[in-house]
């Protein structure tokens, strides 16, 4: 049935809904603009500004859009007038999400709760001028143009980052900042380059001048309440990069008063350094071994009490949980994603990119791409997207019968990004699934691997206890 209600939708999936494609390529207009700099905006690139402006003129936002698009073709390009369009930016971005999360809710036949519209709460600003610099650095950014960028300008970030990575309530800027600098420097010298990830750095650009701003993340609101019952997993979404990881389980969350079954999401993130890689991750988070040993094991996990946001988020306390009966992926999302309620997306998430939705699929068949035809439509499988520290190969995915994925709009078209799959191996039917190796590999050559990574992991934590006892 489900195979059927996700041909409908790919069946129209050149339409991202009405109005979508104009708003897109208002999108495209103005990340161009940003490609080459604010500052040299040919007459091509300034209609693009202003087109941007014009898209919200029977809005709120009208006229300040069209103020700052006038102020920035004209050459007065103060920090006011990209926060404005920023906004504009986003609130575009966030339509196009709203119509596409619609169309996706509708062919599952998935309910969806309605975001708070409480005010949030208060919060202190940090003291010293962090943000401030961070205002600086993106403005010089947006000035300059990605083609513009050197490595002086990318260095100029570091010093910003190590200031907001001192303030808790920064962190979550400081690291979408370190990500960004990291892709910039590492495209350097991007005069030169073919392609760019244009969409992609004006995304972050984009959210990094909004939650910039003054009490954006200190006035974040607190937990919406705390929650009790089971936990069931349906899978883990790897986000790796450089300096950091994030574990990223999605599951349906049974409340323990009996209440409607929920979708939620909850993660832990950990400090890294780049040669730690593949097996040798799961090694960082060791402090949560309830929640591993839940994903190596495919169990459930009791839950008491533990801190749900509005976004669906639980903010995860090992302290809080414990390991239940066995609940295998495929088996969870056939009987329980049915009738889950899903999560609110909170406003500075709503874009395209962010939309990562659990499906369970089965009766398909797999095509010389490894594409999976659903008997009517053809979904891509973003094999790519597989972490290399779980057992779950593309081989397998090839295999499979049945999958637990995340359905994702990418690059204009829905992709399928596969969490856990039932395949067949050497004649036996078996479930694999992205956490396996959470409490070690158990494949021969992936542990011998993992044993030499684990020693460099142990020489690293040694090393910094000696310099943190200085």
């Amino acid at each position: 049935m489900l195979a059927v209600q996700l041909a409908a939708l790919l069946g129209d999936s050149d339409d991202a809904g009405e109005g979508a494609g104009e708003a897109l390529a208002l999108l495209d207009g103005f990340d161009d603009a940003l490609v080459h700099g604010l500052a040299r905006l040919a007459d091509e690139r300034a209609g693009a500004v202003a087109a941007l402006a014009a898209a919200f003129a029977a809005t709120p936002l009208g006229a300040r859009l069209a103020e700052a698009a006038d102020a920035v073709v004209s050459g007065s390009i103060t920090q006011e007038h990209l926060t404005v369009l920023a906004g504009g930016r986003v609130a575009l971005s966030g339509a196009v999400h709203d119509a596409l999360l619609a169309s996706l809710d509708t062919a599952l036949g998935r309910e969806r709760a309605e975001w708070p519209t409480t005010p949030g709460g208060s919060g202190t600003q940090p003291a010293g001028n962090a943000l401030e610099g961070v205002r600086s650095w993106l403005r010089e950014l947006a000035i300059t143009g990605w083609r513009g960028v050197d490595h002086d300008l990318v260095s100029a970030a570091d010093q910003v980052i190590e200031a907001l990575l001192g303030a808790p309530a920064l962190r979550r800027l400081a690291v979408l900042l370190d990500g960004f600098a990291a892709e910039l420097r590492a495209s350097c010298p991007i005069g030169a380059a073919e392609h760019l990830p244009v969409r992609r750095w004006a995304d972050l650009w984009t959210r990094a001048v909004l939650l910039s701003q003054d009490g954006v993340l200190t006035g974040e609101p607190g937990p919406a309440a705390t929650v009790s019952g089971r936990l069931l997993v349906l899978g883990v979404d790897v986000h790796e990069h450089g300096t950091a990881v994030q574990f990223q389980v999605h599951a349906v969350l049974e409340p323990a008063d009996g209440g409607r079954s929920l979708l939620v999401r909850t993660s832990v993130t950990v400090a890294k350094v780049d040669t730690i890689v593949g097996p040798a991750l799961w090694k960082l988070p060791q402090r949560h071994k309830v929640l591993l040993a839940a994903l190596a094991d495919r169990r459930g996990i009791e839950v008491a009490d533990m801190p749900l946001l509005d976004s669906g988020d639980l903010v995860w306390d090992d302290d809080r949980a414990f390991v239940s009966k066995p609940a295998d992926p495929l088996a969870t999302a056939r009987l329980c994603l049915p009738g889950a309620l899903a999560p609110a997306v909170p406003p500075l998430d709503r874009a395209p990119v962010r939309i990562a939705e659990p499906v369970l699929v089965e009766g398909y068949k797999v095509t010389g791409d490894g594409s999976f035809d659903l008997g009517g439509a053809v979904v891509a499988v973003d094999t790519e997207r597989l972490p290399d520290c779980g057992p779950l190969t593309p081989k397998l995915v090839a295999a499979s019968s049945a999958c637990v994925g995340l359905v994702r709009w990418d690059g204009g078209r829905w992709t399928l990004q596969p969490l856990a799959v039932q395949a067949k191996v050497k004649r036996e039917t078996v479930v694999v699934s992205t956490g396996d190796w959470a409490l070690g590999p158990t494949d021969p050559k992936a542990a011998k691997a993992e044993a030499r990574a684990a020693d460099a992991v142990a020489v690293l934590r040694e090393r910094a206890g000696r310099l943190l006892r200085r």
